[in-house]
Order: C-alpha cells, then sequence, then structure tokens
C-alpha cells in the first residue's frame, strides 16, 4: 500500500517557510503523495441556504499554488488534489496549470477531480452547479486533449475549442493521472468510464466497498477499458468531528489496523488527513511531522512496503 498526506492548509499559520518544512518533512519520512484540499470560497450561512459542511472561515490555500510552492521544495513526492472542484474552473486554463505543474515537477502530477457540493461556491465563481457532471465529463476530455494533442479541435455542449495549441506537453502527456472523488453512482461511472483510479472517502464495511468496486469494474469494460489498470485510494478517517474521532490519529495502533482493514478492502492507496492531525491536537507543524511519523512507521509494520 502507498500512502498519501491529504496536506494542510492552516500550516500556513507558521509562514511560506513551514509550509515547505512540512512538505519536505513528508517526503523525508517516506511518503509517496502530497494532496491538497480545494475550495476557493466558503459561504455563510445565509435565510436561503443552511451552514456549509466545514466553517466559513476555514483557511483553505489555492491548491495549485500551493503545489507550486510545494514542488519547489521537493524531489520525488507526487503532486496532486483531493479534490480538485473542477466544474467551477475553466478547463483550459486548469488545463494549462496542471500541464506547468508537471512540467516543472519533472512528472510528478496527479489530478484528483470531484463535482463538489457547495452551490453558493458555483454561484460566486458565476458556473452552473446543476449541470456540473455532465460538464465534468467533457472537461477531463478537454485537459487530455491539450495534454496530448498538437492541434485542439473540441467541439461539446458546453466547452469548445477550434484549431487551438497549447504547450509545453506535460511530460506525461495525456496519461497525466486523473482520479475522481464520489461515491454516487454517477460518479462510479466516471471512474469506470474516463477515470485512471477511484478517490474513496473513508468506507468502513467491506461490503460497501466492494460493491463500489465492481460497480466501476463494470463501468469500465463497459466503455473497452481494463478494469486491472485503475487505482483505487482510500481516506483512512474522516476530519474528527467529536472526541472520538479526534482519538484516531493520536493512537497509531489504530492508524496502522484502519490502514490495514483498507488495505484488505483491495485498495492500493491510504490517505492520511493532515488537518485532521492537527484538529485532534498536534497544532504545529513540527506536531504534526512527529504525529505522521510514527503513523508512518506503525503502517508500514503492519502492511508491509509498498508494491513497485
Amino acid at each position: 500500500m502507498k500512502l498519501s498526506v491529504e496536506f494542510p492548509s492552516v500550516s500556513y499559520r507558521e509562514g511560506g517557510d513551514a509550509v515547505l518544512r512540512l512538505a519536505r518533512d513528508i517526503e523525508a519520512i517516506g511518503f509517496e503523495q502530497i494532496d491538497v484540499f480545494d475550495h476557493v470560497v466558503m459561504g455563510f450561512p445565509t435565510a436561503t441556504r443552511p451552514a456549509p459542511m466545514y466553517p466559513p472561515k476555514m483557511p483553505i490555500l489555492e491548491a495549485f499554488m500551493t503545489l507550486s510552492h510545494i514542488a519547489a521544495a521537493t524531489d520525488v513526492v507526487g503532486l496532486g488534489t483531493e479534490v480538485l472542484v473542477l466544474p467551477q474552473r475553466q478547463p483550459v486554463l486548469v488545463a494549462k496549470q496542471v500541464s506547468t505543474l508537471d512540467t516543472l515537477s519533472r512528472g510528478r502530477v496527479r489530478l484528483g477531480v470531484g463535482v463538489g457540493w457547495q452551490e453558493s461556491e458555483y454561484d460566486a465563481l458565476e458556473e452552473d452547479f446543476h449541470t456540473r457532471g455532465k460538464r465534468m465529463d467533457e472537461a477531463i476530455t478537454l485537459l487530455r486533449a491539450y495534454w496530448g494533442d498538437e492541434r485542439v479541435d473540441y467541439e461539446g455542449a458546453f466547452y469548445s475549442s477550434t484549431a487551438m495549441a497549447m504547450e509545453p506537453k506535460p511530460p506525461q502527456g495525456r496519461k497525466l493521472p486523473i482520479w475522481i472523488g464520489g461515491g454516487s453512482e454517477r460518479a462510479l461511472k466516471r471512474v469506470g468510464e474516463l477515470g485512471d483510479g477511484w478517490l474513496a472517502t473513508a468506507i468502513t464495511d467491506p461490503a460497501v466497498a466492494a460493491r463500489c468496486k465492481a460497480k466501476i469494474a463494470r463501468y469500465a469494460e463497459a466503455a473497452g477499458r481494463d478494469p486491472a489498470t485503475l487505482g483505487y485510494q482510500m481516506m483512512l478517517d474522516v476530519p474528527p468531528r467529536d472526541d472520538e474521532g479526534k482519538r484516531f490519529y493520536a493512537e497509531v495502533d489504530r492508524v496502522a489496523a484502519r490502514a490495514a482493514a483498507v488495505k484488505d478492502m483491495g485498495f492500493d492507496w491510504g490517505a492520511l488527513n493532515a488537518t485532521a492531525i492537527f484538529q485532534a491536537g498536534a497544532r504545529t507543524t513540527t506536531a504534526i511531522t512527529d504525529v505522521l511519523g510514527k503513523a508512518f512507521e506503525a503502517i508500514r509494520r503492519e502492511v508491509g512496503p509498498p508494491s513497485r
């Protein structure tokens, strides 16, 4: 099993150097991937909308800017998003941003995408919340065209490009991996038809995980794709909202046991949430590094090294 760290935006409070130091520490510990969370804005509750899933004033660094900062200070760790809300962003610009990041990091990018849940954020970015799924599918196709084609000619229901070029191409070309988050039927279908992997939330029931993976495989086969080529990553836990949740990362044996359970469900990646580690009491980047190091060692003792 390979291991990813969902990078904590809150690290910025100690300054830009602390962000770099934490990223370098994550790489030095041995984690294979750093993923950055994405929201551009968060809405306050109003008379017509409920409170959002997270506090409106929760600090969230912009994903691509943060990854470019981290890329300059690291050498081998993978760089990704978990997940970028793709349909609220202009896809040609995203193609350019990702291509540039992959070029400057020497081919280390994995793009994780999802449709999101916050309608007010779409409104603020002047994008249509209600067509986000259909636009997501078009955007994925358009990204790959710009990463791989010398000349891009694309005509969709929502996006079009006529006789356009984008250089430089990313080192990974159109094979730059796009992993898809979400647990809805449409999200699973999208993974099978268009994705390179599935980014799953924390599933505790192996039967549920098995059903979701089986659906993805069926959708892949129906699209003429080999399900064996798809990757699978699951969050080890969700951000803590109570004392029980806060104890999860404080007890590294629990983290290791959970990683083993995720591996047994057939997932080749596990994701540790460093923001949850902060919420559980590790209030400095040094403290977060300490928890991550102990968790990494415990997981490796439990599940062994990743397959290469």
